[in-house]
């Protein structure tokens, strides 16, 4: 390589940076990266820091809370209606991506658009019955309405002194949920993390950087803005 094809090819990957366009605002690159930190802080305080546990699940629910909002109101490439596809058409480019056949997508593909759906599920279940384990008058009453035939044994059982006091027996099938979401949580990220690292090296591009700037190479013939 020459001299001047070496400035030759400086100068177009700063040109390149230069029209990069911008697809996620500040608010959606606030919420992956906080959602990234309050999720691991979760996970991490499960089972000793309880006090620091329940913030992070605080903070949780409320991101996600956040990123339902901003998926109605917020900009293009940010709101539901632009990149959350039908299950026949996410199931083709799953398909084609398996091949190695699938187009870029400027904002989310939709197969990552399925994972950000099945992430908002998963983590509103899982802050859900995390609030519910630390309520013991809701939890109890969730299970007074779900079994309501258990109410007249438990009378008679509290006569003979052996009863289960309803917010144990709230605690006992809702802890069992909680942490099976939260496992399931921590499948999706593994396989969040996958589909970005294949994203990126199949249309070479650094999505990680890019969640990061907001700003993603500008869309090419072929490729679905």
């Amino acid at each position: 390589m020459t001299i001047n094809d070496f400035a030759s090819t400086r100068s177009g990957s700063q040109d390149t940076a230069e029209r990069r366009v911008l697809v996620w605002d500040p608010l959606v690159r606030l919420f992956h990266w906080g959602l990234v930190s309050a999720f691991a802080t979760a996970w991490l305080t499960a089972e000793d820091i309880q006090p620091v546990h329940q913030l992070a699940g605080y903070a949780v629910a409320s991101l996600v809370g956040f990123r339902i909002l901003w998926g109605l109101v917020g900009s293009r490439y940010a709101r539901f209606a632009q990149f959350v596809r039908g299950p026949v058409r996410t199931a083709s480019y799953i398909k084609k991506m398996v091949t190695g056949r699938e187009r870029r997508y400027l904002g989310h593909n939709p197969a990552g658009a399925a994972m950000v759906v099945a992430i908002l599920v998963t983590l509103s279940g899982t802050a859900l019955t995390g609030w519910l384990l630390e309520a013991p008058d809701a939890a109890a009453g969730q299970v007074q309405i779900v079994t309501p035939a258990f109410a007249e044994n438990d009378a008679n059982e509290a006569e003979a002194g052996t009863g289960v006091n309803l917010e144990e027996r709230a605690g006992g099938p809702l802890k069992d949920i909680h942490e099976t979401l939260a496992d399931l949580m921590l499948l999706l990220v593994v396989l969040h993390v996958g589909g970005v690292a294949l994203a990126s090296l199949r249309h070479r591009e650094n999505l990680v950087r890019a969640m990061l700037t907001g700003r993603k190479r500008p869309p090419a013939p072929g490729d679905i803005a």
